[in-house]
């Protein structure tokens, strides 16, 4: 009897035993390896950032209408003066995407010391005065309407358009006129010079492109879009001059002194939208890898416009940058021809001599071939040292820079007059025009960002998001939405300002690090890892509860 009752209390332990460690694992081992094994996510806006995916910009500029004395009667002046009008414009992409903008109109009467500018009979004079008395708006403008027969402006012009962000209007308005006659007529011509001293439809359109399906709009939309950098945080610039004679020539530039006085102060105007870096170097045998043709008939050789693409890549495996950077390249080659080739020329596609005899390639640089005097190479004893032009190749480089740029030309109204920017380099409403571009190109960029970085996240549930990529994703939203609030209160500068700091955190966001380390660590893994550690353990404490509730059924059934 005493040995089947210590039998009887050793199963009865034994069951105790496996149902305590069961208890043991299911309420502490489990939850504790569940929590120490959990990938750690922070939480983000997930509905926020899917909501960007429908992006519809809403654009305001600012625009002030100036009436010298005697543009309007009394009658006219008391009706119209002073007021505030909007003229609203919309263009749907697509489904998602679309913009629409809309000009604040705001007539007034000119002051005294404007009037005292606009009585004069110089127009470069006057812009001078008046931007030195009144500071404009970044994207503003400022339309100051003169009498028709203002001596201000030359007879022949009807519209003149400064370097800072006024322009000149001769009256179109007659005292029959009525109060809604001016207006159409002044906003007609309002509207032109909008066309020109701000931004276009094809502009917006070219910067939302990574956001709208290829091929839906024509090519010409994107013309000049194609041959300009994306928006960036900073570029690279370099100046390179390829000798691939040296025997022959004995080439000197100052390329610092050109720098300093032609290109840094174009840099230094557009230095707040980007951080600009410049180097040079002197690169000999570099030779161009195309065989130019000899024309018999000028006694030169030539390069033809269809060789031109094929220029690049031979020449591009030379070059190189001091700096490591992730900032795009801009490179400006200098080639002087070798003895054998000179003069070398570039002819278009109708084998004429392009003036430059230089040409860019979009989205990389330009290259500028620079012959040396021809007789001087016959009479002279070689190597023939001679000295370029800096004024000269700087002219091709600066304008092929604008254009990489982004800086457009643009088509002015008819019986109209652009100033020359002179010593600024690039106007003030040149600027503007670059910044509606790049402001509204970094939300398309980071719009895009965020909704695909959201959708990364919920489709790879293991991936881990720390705190700093939380951070650096509530900053992207946040400047998003202030971007987006400032380009609707016309205020150009912050808007650019919040629209960098988005696509920075947004981009920072994305590409961190941490995001790869458990990318390829999927779910079944996880299980084929543990599941060797964990059997051996689960696998008694199983069939110890198999038996028991074995043993539990068989008694149940006699009693």
């Amino acid at each position: 009897m005493a040995a089947a009752a210590a039998r009887f209390e050793e199963k009865s332990q034994g069951k105790y035993s496996a149902i305590c460690i069961t208890m043991v694992v299911i309420l502490l081992g489990l939850p504790l390896w569940w929590k120490t094994t959990e990938t750690y996510r922070a939480s983000l806006p997930y509905t926020q950032m899917n909501e960007l995916d429908i992006l519809l910009l809403d654009i305001s500029v600012p625009v002030e209408v100036v009436f010298a004395r005697g543009t309007l009667t009394a009658e006219q002046q008391k009706k119209l003066l002073p007021q505030t009008q909007f003229s609203q414009k919309m263009n749907q992409l697509d489904g998602k995407t679309g913009f629409k903008y809309r000009y604040e109109k705001t007539y007034r009467a000119a002051t005294g010391i404007e009037q005292d500018a606009l009585m004069g009979e110089n127009v470069e004079v006057a812009v001078v005065t008046l931007s030195r008395v009144y500071e404009s708006l970044v994207g503003s403008v400022v339309l100051y309407v003169v009498p028709a027969d203002s001596q201000l402006l030359p007879q022949e012009v009807t519209v003149y358009i400064g370097k800072h962000r006024a322009a000149f209007l001769r009256s179109p308005v007659t005292r029959s006129h009525s109060v809604q006659d001016v207006l159409q007529d002044i906003d007609a011509n309002v509207e032109e010079i909008l066309q020109t001293m701000s931004f276009t439809d094809d502009m917006l359109v070219a910067a939302l492109s990574s956001r709208v399906p290829s091929g839906m709009f024509g090519t010409d939309t994107f013309t000049d879009s194609m041959t300009a950098f994306k928006s960036s945080l900073g570029y690279e610039i370099t100046f390179s001059l390829l000798n691939p004679d040296p025997k022959s020539h004995d080439v000197c530039w100052d390329i610092e002194r050109a720098v300093n006085n032609y290109v840094q102060p174009f840099l230094d105007k557009l230095s707040f939208i980007a951080n600009f870096s410049v180097d040079s170097q002197i690169l000999y045998y570099a030779v161009l890898g195309v065989t130019p043709r000899f024309d018999k008939a000028s006694s030169s050789f030539s390069l033809n416009a269809d060789s031109l693409p094929h220029v690049i890549n031979p020449v591009e495996a030379k070059l190189g940058s001091s700096v490591a950077s992730s900032y795009p390249v801009l490179n400006f080659l200098l080639y002087v021809p070798e003895y054998s080739h000179s003069p070398l020329y570039i002819r278009d596609s109708s084998g004429s001599p392009v003036e430059s005899n230089a040409f860019h390639s979009s989205r990389w640089g330009g290259i500028m071939i620079y012959n040396m005097d021809h007789q001087q190479l016959n009479k002279t004893l070689l190597p023939v040292s001679a000295k370029v032009d800096m004024a000269r190749v700087m002219e091709v480089f600066l304008s092929q820079l604008r254009l990489l740029l982004g800086i457009q030309k643009v088509q002015p109204p008819p019986e109209s007059l652009i100033q020359s920017p002179g010593n600024m380099i690039v106007t003030d409403w040149e600027t503007d025009r670059l910044l509606w571009v790049r402001t509204v190109e970094n939300i398309a960029t980071a719009t895009n960002t965020l909704t695909s970085l959201a959708q990364l996240l919920d489709e790879i549930g293991n991936i881990v998001i720390n705190d700093n990529i939380a951070s650096e994703v509530y900053n992207a939203m946040a400047s998003v939405q202030q971007s987006l609030g400032e380009l609707e209160a016309g205020r150009l500068l912050p808007a650019f300002q919040a629209s960098k700091e988005a696509i920075t955190s947004s981009e920072r966001a994305f590409f961190d690090p941490s995001l790869l380390h458990l990318l390829y660590f999927p779910d079944d893994q996880k299980f084929a890892i543990y599941i060797p550690l964990f059997l051996p353990m689960c696998v008694p404490i199983v069939l110890s509860l198999l038996k028991t509730a074995k043993d539990l059924n068989w008694k149940r059934k006699m009693d």
